[in-house]
């Protein structure tokens, strides 16, 4: 047990009160964490995981982050390696276990979270280890565990493997099979031009991917977000409407790819079959393994209690704060709750701007703040 962890307590310990109740043990829980600690916030994280290490513990060995280690750390504490490093998944996690230990970030772990609901004097958390009233609450669930997977048909006909870059561990089990790899972004290419060094392997997306030049790493693709972030600010278009995190960046692994001469995509097949796919051309192709790399969704079902959930599972929100609850943030999943948000560099800016928030809402009388709260729910 880290310095950091309190025990477990009992499965049915009476509720207990806080001011900030962080739901998620990650890269956003502790980013957000050290501004609540830096700003004397009386807070508490509660972690899914039986260890510290967020999401990075279940990525796949070989994963390589596409910026240096000094693009890829959280607010204070730099990563090891500076700016010529690219850190490993085991860097990382390593790196998360001692910036939670560094910043004594108080953590009960393993803890499952199984509902919010809204009350006057607060939101009630319910667990698997007792309920919790908060006054305010910060979501940093990540994605990690809604694995998207798209749907074809005859999906559920074909005989093979299917399974999603959340499940994937490797290529020394496909040695010598035949693989599909689908989806275009850089999980996509790094999982490809690893399993195409051992098996059969074919690289489907839905358009040609964009490279990144050699020399440029995703550190460019933080200075976007950070410019469009910026753009809003002021009122002016967004500098870089199609940017995002799907350009690929050209790790070792892709670029020894593209020196093998395999580097290629082809579009979508068309439908399953019992034994592998066919093509928009009507040909056919066996195929033994599908690895889908197609991203995921936002993991909020812990928040459905609420009833603010839109259709496409999102909640609504102005920068991290929940519209139609205002005790409510959500740091980390991905654009719509700040740009690059869902990166180790680019949550700083949204962790900091949670922060601040809760530090004003907590100090407002408790009259104003209800009528803030009916307000935004009203709208």
């Amino acid at each position: 047990m880290s310095p950091a962890e309190t025990a477990s307590p009992p499965p049915f310990s009476p509720t207990r009160h806080v001011d900030t109740l962080v739901i998620g043990g990650g890269q956003s829980a502790l980013a957000t964490a050290y501004f609540l600690r830096r700003w004397h916030v009386s807070y508490q994280v509660l972690d899914d995981q039986p260890a510290a290490g967020g999401a990075w513990q279940r990525a796949w060995p070989s994963l390589q982050l596409f910026s240096p280690a000094q693009w890829s750390s959280l607010p204070g504490w730099p990563m090891r390696g500076g700016e010529t490093h690219y850190p490993s998944r085991d860097e990382v996690v390593t790196y998360l276990r001692e910036y939670e230990a560094r910043y004594e970030v108080p953590v009960e772990r393993p803890v499952r979270v199984t509902n919010v609901v809204a009350q006057a004097d607060g939101l009630r958390v319910s667990t698997d280890r007792g309920d919790w009233l908060a006054r305010t609450v910060i979501s940093a669930t990540g994605s990690w565990r809604s694995p998207y997977v798209p749907s074809y048909p005859g999906q559920e006909v074909f005989g093979g493997l299917q399974m999603h870059s959340a499940e994937y561990t490797g290529a020394q089990g496909l040695q010598g099979q035949r693989v599909l790899v689908v989806g275009g972004g850089n999980s996509g290419a790094q999982i490809y031009a690893e399993v195409s060094r051992v098996s059969e392997a074919t690289w489907v997306t839905l358009s040609p991917p964009s490279y990144l030049p050699d020399d440029v790493d995703g550190r460019v693709l933080f200075e976007r977000a950070t410019a469009r972030w910026q753009a809003v600010q002021h009122g002016l278009p967004d500098p870089y409407p199609d940017s995002g995190l799907a350009h690929i960046v050209m790790v070792p692994s892709v670029l020894e790819a593209r020196s093998r001469g395999v580097l290629r995509t082809v579009r979508p097949f068309s439908r399953f079959v019992e034994d592998g796919v066919v093509w928009e051309d009507g040909t056919h192709t066996p195929v033994d393994v599908v690895v889908w790399c197609t991203g995921f969704r936002p993991s909020l079902g812990h928040l459905r209690g609420l009833g603010i959930a839109q259709a496409d599972g999102r909640i609504r929100v102005a920068g991290t704060r929940s519209v139609d609850e205002a005790r409510l943030w959500l740091v980390g999943y991905g654009e719509w709750t700040g740009y690059a948000s869902a990166t180790l560099i680019g949550v700083m800016r949204s962790a900091r701007a949670t922060a601040q928030e809760i530090v004003t809402h907590l100090a407002a009388p408790v009259s104003s703040t209800t009528q803030r709260r009916k307000h935004s729910t009203a709208g």
